[in-house]
């Protein structure tokens, strides 16, 4: 009789998954591109019409969170990472076959998590802090900018990979609750492009009060070294995007060990 896989073993066996499915590689290929690249653009356009800027826009502008505007970008990339790190198994018809090698099904979770966690947490943080010292560079001179010396800055880089690692596990969790690709990316893109659509169409006192909490908000919260009226502190953002990010997880899981037997 085979000995049951420890969580170890499963860990190595997913990660031999992810970097053999072209998806996994061309989502983190991607991801480098739309933050680094995309990022590099915006604050090239910031520049060059830095002059026709009015006061207040001057007053007002973030060096940091503006250089970091390719994760608005890569958050898609990296929830489509974590999407089909699910829903391609139930495509191909091969989760019977990781069903039954991994009687634990909390180890088959687990084991994705970590390794999505860990390979988008590296991707992510290299991403935003080229994207950042390559913003810097440009700005040089001409607009304001911001060093990684001052505590915030370096903690709004920082979370600003965190928060795309979060989002790379929002879209396991929905792959997990869904289990096919097309709804999954869908609910994910709803979730940071039509909710805060639809959150216009209410009272502005509700609008006031809600958007803080939607997660672009977060992740945007988490990106600025300053607080600002109607958004939440950078820790705060990042607890209540953890909070979401256990529950859609934790609820795939569940479901996960009720359904596939």
């Amino acid at each position: 009789m085979s000995a049951k896989p420890t969580l170890v073993s499963v860990v190595h066996s997913e990660w031999i998954k992810f970097r053999s499915v072209r998806s996994s590689v061309t989502g983190v290929l991607l991801t480098l591109l739309l933050t680094i690249g995309l990022g590099a653009l915006i604050t090239s356009a910031v520049r060059s019409h830095w002059s026709q800027s009015s006061a207040l826009r001057r007053a007002t502008f973030d060096p940091v969170s503006t250089s970091l505007s390719g994760t608005l970008f890569a958050q898609f990339a990296v929830g489509v990472i974590g999407v089909l790190f699910i829903t391609a198994e139930y495509s191909s018809g091969s989760i019977r076959t990781s069903l039954a090698a991994v009687p634990k099904r909390l180890h088959l979770v687990v084991a994705k998590a970590f390794i999505v966690a860990l390979v988008v947490i590296v991707v992510a943080e290299v991403a935003c802090f080229v994207t950042f010292v390559v913003g810097q560079t440009i700005f040089s001179g001409v607009v304001p900018t911001a060093s990684l010396a001052n505590g915030a800055v370096l903690r709004s880089v920082i979370l600003a990979g965190v928060y795309l690692t979060l989002l790379s596990l929002v879209g396991m969790g929905l792959g997990l609750i869904l289990r096919q690709s097309a709804a999954s990316i869908s609910v994910f893109t709803s979730l940071l492009l039509i909710l805060p659509i639809l959150t216009l169409l209410l009272p502005q006192s509700w609008q006031n009060a809600l958007n803080r909490f939607e997660p672009s908000q977060l992740g945007q919260s988490m990106m600025s070294p300053t607080v600002t009226a109607n958004t939440l502190s950078a820790w705060s953002a990042l607890l209540i995007l953890v909070l979401y990010t256990v529950v859609v997880v934790g609820v795939g899981a569940g479901m996960l060990e009720r359904r596939d037997h």
